[in-house]
């Protein structure tokens, strides 16, 4: 192994290579934050300069730039409230809320140290586990990947929490809007109204930029003059110090994100989205309230947990992708384009014949998740120019961003149409009071839950017998029902602990009242 990583660093220590790096980063930190503008998008721009590169400097672009663009994507969450990438909407709100208080600098710095430590725990999972992951991965049929999927889906009841009905009413949406497009099974329009452009379905993509973004514009437009909005702010005065702070003391919670991120990410299909929302939720019904807590604390803590699955999801992505040629997610299917382009076939060859590529993979992840705290930092920084801009010219501003994200998802018209009926029912959704996040949530997973379950029904001619007697199948099931009991269990031990609480302080008045 010694020798192997020490060839892997004289391929990367090329010149050539560390610039690649240096460029593919800095691309990744401002098209992650673009609304719109995802980590895949980026990886397909990159594609036509990557013919032009040597192999290790090809995938060392791919690489750095994901690991970039994954964090980049919590900057509009915090400052606009709209996700860069679909994994940030998880903790959008939390993010936002947190900038409006004049944490932004704080909650930005906890995103990316945990960012930073998913991401090399990740790496860590892809050198030691890729073998046993991608073995056990190769185990999952759509009957897994349906549980998955609901597992998924389970976290739209967590982080509703306090108003699940309204929560499932945006779930219900979000899954309304999947179905939208092509029938999985049959080919069939549905929904489409003679549209053909409706025939590959609703992009989530603009809907999130619609829900969160043109959202907030409208209701700031809207907002009667008594009561304007308050403008978000953001502080760098000791936000190292404090950063620091808050991620030793939820450093239980990237612990359980980088692992949960681990896990999932090396699923083929599942990636860092599934994860990120998959860590929200169980961070969200596993939190106690302790002494001292605030609510911002609690965002702090649910943002370490699901940023850190975030880019641990990133790079736990390759595990399916390098020993078994099956893509983790989108950016790993079109690096497998890239590895077969440079004459690089994933799979047991590449852990046999070319160890010196695939170790050059191992030390890249480390060097892009190392590289992505200073230049991280630097965007955070960079990042408080952007509330100095005028209120008004601020709204403008992300109007015409969201418009352009949402044009350049197809290079069409549909997807802005979309973004503004999503930016209206966003709106309204707000008013009565029900959560954004589960419409996403829907529609990302929706699809997924209505593929892999007719896949199941129509190989075993509807025998739904074997959703719930394979192995595996059982504990998905065991921890869906964990996921949904979590919260109201939580909330019990929390009320017994304050019954406890006031109970010893009655108790102490007494004792000091009569001079024992």
């Amino acid at each position: 192994m010694i020798e192997n990583f020490s060839g892997a660093l004289e391929l990367i220590a090329d010149p050539m290579t560390m610039l690649v790096v240096v460029l593919a980063g800095l691309f990744g930190l401002v098209i992650g934050s673009l609304p719109g503008m995802t980590a895949t998008l980026a990886a397909a721009l990159l594609v036509p300069f990557t013919f032009f590169l040597d192999p290790v400097p090809a995938i060392a672009a791919i690489i750095t730039m994901s690991a970039m663009a994954i964090f980049a994507g919590d900057i509009p969450s915090a400052l606009l409230r709209i996700p860069g990438t679909p994994s940030s909407a998880a903790y959008t709100e939390d993010a936002y809320a947190l900038t409006r208080n004049g944490k932004g600098a704080l909650g930005l710095g906890v995103s990316l140290v945990s960012s930073v430590l998913g991401g090399l725990f990740g790496s860590v999972v892809l050198i030691f586990v890729s073998p046993i992951l991608g073995e056990f991965a190769l185990r999952f049929t759509s009957f897994e990947y349906f549980w998955v999927a609901v597992l998924g889906l389970t976290a739209a009841v967590i982080v509703s929490k306090g108003a699940q009905l309204k929560g499932a009413i945006a779930l219900m949406t979000g899954l309304l809007v999947s179905t939208v497009g092509l029938d999985v099974t049959l080919g069939h329009p549905r929904f489409t109204f003679g549209n053909e452009e409706l025939y590959r379905g609703v992009d989530f993509i603009a809907a999130m930029i619609g829900l969160f973004g043109l959202s907030e514009v409208l209701r700031a437009v809207t907002s009667r003059k008594g009561e304007s909005l308050p403008i978000p702010k953001i502080e760098g005065q000791g936000a190292m110090r404090s950063t620091l702070a808050a991620i030793f003391r939820h450093k239980g919670r990237v612990a359980s994100g980088s692992t949960i991120g681990g896990v999932v990410g090396a699923l083929p299909g599942a990636g860092a989205d599934i994860a990120a929302w998959i860590s929200y939720a169980f961070t969200r019904s596993t939190s106690r309230k302790r002494p001292g807590d605030t609510a911002d604390d609690k965002r702090l803590e649910a943002i370490a947990g699901a940023s850190s699955a975030n880019n641990a999801g990133v790079a736990s992505a390759y595990v399916p992708t390098l020993a078994f040629g099956i893509p983790g997610d989108t950016i790993t299917a079109i690096l497998v384009g890239v590895l077969l382009v440079k004459g690089i076939t994933p799979g047991p060859d590449l852990f046999l014949y070319q160890t010196d590529t695939l170790y050059s993979i191992y030390l890249l992840f480390i060097i892009a998740n190392l590289m992505l705290l200073p230049l991280g930092f630097l965007l955070i920084r960079a990042s408080g120019f952007v509330l100095r801009i005028p209120r008004t010219v601020l709204m403008g501003l992300i109007v015409a961003i969201s418009i352009c994200g949402a044009f350049a998802i197809n290079n069409g018209y549909l997807e802005v149409g979309l973004m503004v009926v999503f930016g209206l029912l966003g709106y309204l959704f707000e008013k009565g009071g029900i959560p954004l996040a589960p419409v996403v949530l829907g529609i990302v997973l929706g699809p997924i839950v209505e593929a892999n379950f007719m896949q199941s029904v129509i190989k075993t001619n509807w025998d739904l017998t074997q959703f719930f007697t394979r192995p595996i199948s059982a504990v998905l099931i065991v921890l869906v029902f964990l996921a949904i009991a979590a919260s109201p269990l939580m909330s019990w031990l929390g009320r017994r602990a304050e019954r406890a609480t006031a109970l010893r302080s009655a108790q102490d008045s007494v004792d000091v009242g009569t001079g024992h």
